[in-house]
């Protein structure tokens, strides 16, 4: 038997393989301890998986503990496949947000879209619908091959996958900067709706009851996907390829709809999405949660591999899998269901009261390991923290406006930056309208899809400013949140909670767990201040390559809920004679800023400040603003300034806006100071308006002709800019750079 080639006890101690497997000598003599014995090489696996930094958290538990994850409308946090927030008329909300990054860099066609595979199963295996997907990516410049196949491939993966399911992509953001060139970020988010009484957890109950396999046959792929994800990417990551796993999404819709089919049945107990480290942490984890044990024969898993070993077989992160668990002689009902999905369903094994996992293979039981050891036991390590040298010099650093030489010129360079350029490359690719509910399609603030059968709909948003977290984590991590809530609110949406991907380098270096630190701080005061909960996420650690980290992106995905489809809020302007506002005063802020990144080629300096007192309640005035039915158009003010989100107002429109600002033109242009809003406002509403939005000035009014035009407060013209001419730079960017490779 294959079994016989596995290393035996003493070669996995004495050789120290296990510290191939991502253990550290700390780590195993640990091991030895909770076992009373040295482990087996099978044993030794599932250890290295569980504990890796993917699954345990374990250097990040301390700081994630400060996030608020709890609210009167919280009815899942942190801690199942996905959080799960109520909607009112018996209906919940059900979110997540994960990271591919690893995979996507090795792989990136596959690795982004068992992403998007992977996302939607642990919303499924609550029990939801998935109703919509949402990405959030980073590269380097468009100006390397290398970059341009990553961005190409990752685009067409999560295209590919997310087409076949039938489940529309309905926003997202891409951002571009030298840092990533190496290391792409590859975060994909979906949103599902469920009834409260639907709502499945993955907890394997009742002593006696059958543990059973559901979905596609084991292969070898992904084995150690989960190690792989906790480690730097160097040189000799290419050869890790087969830690890839590859996706088959047609197979995915039949485990969807099968799963959501045998949700409706009394028999289901328990279900779990076999993600990273596949059966390991399926099986230890549901028996971990419901204080059981469980034992597997896995001489019975389906496998489409001959010779597969039992290590092989409980590594493997082979897609479109599921554990179940099912009252004891039910299981029949529950072959004959994915029967006719032509789905694989066997019974594997039975819940038990040993609080162990026992593997059995060759009729040997080949494991015994305690279940908590695996799961919740797992060790948690306080890494130390330093303050970096270059965010204490940048702190010192007074930040002045970049020299602008020719405003109108500037404005068309903004516009052409890949971070802010028209990302329609990306999103023509999805499926987009799939199922007919999405309300408003990617390119605005938000995506807003309809709750169909009732006039609620919902927001949702994927946000993060990577260069501000960079420059000063917490005020970046503050910024992330509220500019998330931001664009819920700009689209009539009250802002629910947040699930989030955090992002960083090795937390190993004290630097870079300062930044993991300061970001969660920051991202916990917004949270807090603007009741928006954290109700799960993933953390994504060793984000480098070759020594270089990534910037810190902590990716904020936001959910909020319209009340009624007649608040629904876009960017754009809707007609001529509207008086247009900035809601919120203009400061010289351009540290991080996409002015700043242009004109000196890189970033230092303070990033921009904000102040989440005024940040709330200028988002709560707005939103009164907008359920009042007095703004025509809403846009928050981020990369590029007011001059980017005039010219994004004008676009797709055949409209133009004359304004007249008062302070100097570069930063009352370009200026990236947060907690502001551009709203068009009709005529007969400005005094309704003016009365509600204690901070709103008017700054000229929407034109019949495509012109922008911006005046001094003395009449002089600072910037006459032809909209048309704006839109092709803005929408040419892109598409533009891939052709010139």
């Amino acid at each position: 038997m294959s079994l016989m080639l596995e290393p035996t006890e003493q070669q996995v101690k004495e050789e120290k393989l296990y510290r191939d497997m991502g253990l550290t000598d700390e780590e195993f003599a640990s091991i030895e301890n909770i076992l009373g014995r040295t482990p087996n090489y099978t044993e030794t696996g599932l250890f290295s998986v569980m504990w890796s930094e993917h699954c345990s958290y374990k250097n990040s538990k301390p700081v994630l503990r400060k996030f608020p994850t709890t609210g009167e409308k919280v009815l899942q946090g942190p801690g199942e496949g996905a959080g799960i927030v109520d909607i009112g008329d018996n209906q919940a909300v059900v979110f997540k947000i994960e990271s591919h990054n690893h995979p996507s860099a090795i792989e990136p066609y596959q690795g982004a879209a068992t992403g998007v595979g992977g996302i939607i199963r642990d919303v499924f295996s609550m029990g939801a619908r998935p109703i919509a997907l949402l990405n959030s990516l980073r590269f380097g410049e468009l100006d390397s091959p290398r970059v341009q196949y990553l961005f190409e491939e990752v685009v067409a993966g999560i295209a590919g996958y997310g087409n076949c399911m039938g489940i529309p992509t309905v926003g997202g953001e891409v951002q571009f900067d030298p840092c990533y060139e190496g290391n792409p970020l590859v975060n994909a988010m979906c949103v599902g709706l469920i009834n409260h009484e639907d709502i499945k957890k993955g907890q394997a109950h009742g002593v006696g009851n059958t543990v059973m396999y559901v979905g596609a046959k084991t292969g070898r792929d992904g084995i150690h996907g989960a190690t792989f994800a906790s480690e730097e990417l160097s040189e000799e990551s290419e050869s890790k390829r087969p830690a890839v796993q590859v996706g088959d999404p047609f197979m995915e819709k039949l485990l969807l709809e099968a799963c959501l089919e045998l949700i409706q049945s009394d028999a289901l107990v328990g279900i779990q999405d076999m993600g990273a480290a596949g059966l390991t942490s399926s099986s230890a984890e549901m028996a971990s949660k419901a204080g059981s044990g469980i034992n597997m024969n896995l001489d019975l898993v389906p496998q489409r591999e001959k010779g597969m070993t039992a290590y092989e077989m409980m590594l493997s992160e082979s897609q479109e899998r599921m554990l179940i668990v099912v009252k004891k002689g039910r299981e029949q009902e529950i072959i004959d269901l994915f029967t006719r999905f032509e789905l694989e369903a066997v019974a594997i094994g039975e819940v038990t009261d040993s609080k162990k996992l026992r593997l059995f293979h060759g009729g040997e039981c080949i494991a015994e390991v305690p279940v908590d050891a695996l799961a919740e036991e797992a060790p948690v390590y306080h890494k130390p923290s330093a303050e970096p040298a270059y965010y204490v010099e940048y702190q010192q650093m007074n930040v002045g406006a970049p020299v602008v030489k020719d405003l109108n010129e500037t404005l068309k360079q903004l516009l052409s930056q890949p971070t802010i350029a028209s990302k329609e490359w990306v999103y023509k690719q999805y499926d987009h309208q799939v199922r007919t509910s999405t309300v408003v399609s990617p390119g605005s603030d938000a995506a807003v899809v309809r709750i169909r059968g009732t006039k609620k709909a919902l927001a949702m948003t994927t946000d993060c400013n990577s260069r501000y977290i960079y420059l000063d984590p917490e005020v970046g991590g503050q910024i992330a949140v509220a500019e998330a809530a931001r664009n819920i609110v700009c689209s009539g949406g009250v802002p629910l909670a947040i699930t989030d991907c955090l992002n960083f380098g090795n937390p190993e270096k004290p630097e870079i767990f300062w930044q993991l630190e300061k970001a969660v701080d920051g991202m916990s005061e917004a949270c807090k201040m603007l009741e928006a909960p954290v109700i799960g996420g993933n953390v994504s650690l060793y984000n480098e390559t070759n020594g270089t980290a990534v910037y810190p992106t902590p990716v904020v995905g936001m959910v909020g809920l319209i009340e009624d489809i007649q608040y629904v809020t876009t960017q754009e302007f809707k007609q001529a004679g509207d008086k247009i506002y900035v809601v919120g005063e203009t400061g010289e802020e351009f540290g991080g800023s996409e002015l700043q990144k242009l004109i000196e080629g890189r970033i230092f300096g303070p990033a921009p400040s904000i102040d989440l007192q005024v940040e709330k309640k200028r988002q709560q005035q707005i939103l009164k603003a907008i359920q009042s039915g007095l703004v025509q158009s809403a846009h928050d003010l981020a990369e590029g300034g007011l001059g980017v989100a005039l010219s994004e107002s004008c676009f797709g429109t055949e409209l133009g806006a004359t304004v007249t600002l008062q302070g100097e033109p570069v930063s009352e242009l370009f200026s990236e100071t947060q907690s502001r809003f551009l709203v068009s406002v009709k005529e007969e509403h400005q005094a309704q308006f003016e009365q509600l939005v204690e901070d709103a000035v008017p700054i000229g009014e929407v034109v019949s002709h495509r012109q922008l035009k911006v005046l001094s407060c003395e009449g002089t013209i600072h910037l006459l800019g032809d909209v048309q001419e704006l839109e092709a730079a803005w929408r040419g960017a892109i598409p533009c750079l891939l052709k010139e490779a």
